[in-house]
């Protein structure tokens, strides 16, 4: 069962296999599928309930043949605590102000961008993304999508764009489709404290998850996720408690 009623049945499609990103030695192949239409958004909440991510006006999921270490994970809002450290992160970056815009690429946005790429994801695959491509990543959304733009008053620019997140709102929370932040914050932790953001957001909206893609355990680059207490996966097609509250 869904939460909505739409006549339009997606249709579902391979990748071939390629080198995955994150475990060594294996392959990957995604499932996915068109978000096109007045029903784009419905189709895409529903599938998201079902482990699915949304890329420009795609939604997909890994299909992995023999593997499923691809964990869909969302904070529960309403259980969610701040451990201590979470906690520090919130005071240190308490100068920091969030405003959310329409998705609509910009220059700036561009340059934190690339910056950010550079020092944490230089050997990525997004790392040939030329402003044309980021600009797609931006803007092709058949959804309801904001760019939440943090700047820091306190800093040397008060004005300088110093993070910024790519967010869905879906009918049942916010879900972060990319996140990207200044190098010089990564001291202040500025990416946990986008995420603690989006649960503040998602509270005073009523909403009741923030979706934060896949979680791989063993992966280094996904180990910032399990430090969100409690975190829910979708495992076996029913969304479980993975850890529990400190």
């Amino acid at each position: 069962m869904t939460r909505h009623d739409h006549t339009l049945k997606p249709q579902f499609y391979l990748t071939a296999p390629q080198p995955c990103p994150y475990l060594d030695g294996r392959l990957e192949r995604k499932l996915f599928t068109a978000l096109r239409g007045a029903s784009a958004p419905t189709i895409n909440d529903d599938l998201t309930l079902y482990g699915f991510r949304r890329s420009q006006a795609v939604a997909y999921r890994p299909a992995c043949a023999g593997c499923s270490a691809c964990v869909s994970v969302r904070i529960p809002v309403r259980d969610f605590q701040p451990s201590q450290s979470q906690r520090r992160i919130q005071r240190r970056s308490a100068s920091i102000e969030s405003r959310a815009v329409d998705p609509w690429a910009t220059e700036e946005q561009y340059a934190l961008f690339r910056s950010y790429l550079s020092d944490r994801h230089a050997d990525g695959g997004m790392a040939d993304m030329d402003v044309f491509d980021f600009a797609s990543m931006i803007e092709e959304t058949p959804v309801r999508t904001r760019v939440i733009e943090y700047r820091d008053p306190e800093s040397d620019d008060p004005t300088a764009l110093v993070g910024a997140a790519l967010t869905d709102f879906l009918i049942d929370g916010l879900s972060m489709v990319y996140s990207f932040f200044d190098p010089a914050y990564a001291k202040r932790s500025l990416g946990a404290y986008m995420i603690l953001d989006h649960v503040e957001m998602a509270r005073k909206a009523e909403l009741p998850y923030v979706y934060l893609g896949y979680w791989v355990e063993g992966s280094r680059k996904m180990d910032y996720k399990a430090r969100f207490r409690p975190l829910e996966g979708l495992i076996d097609g029913q969304w479980r408690r993975i850890n529990s509250a400190e």
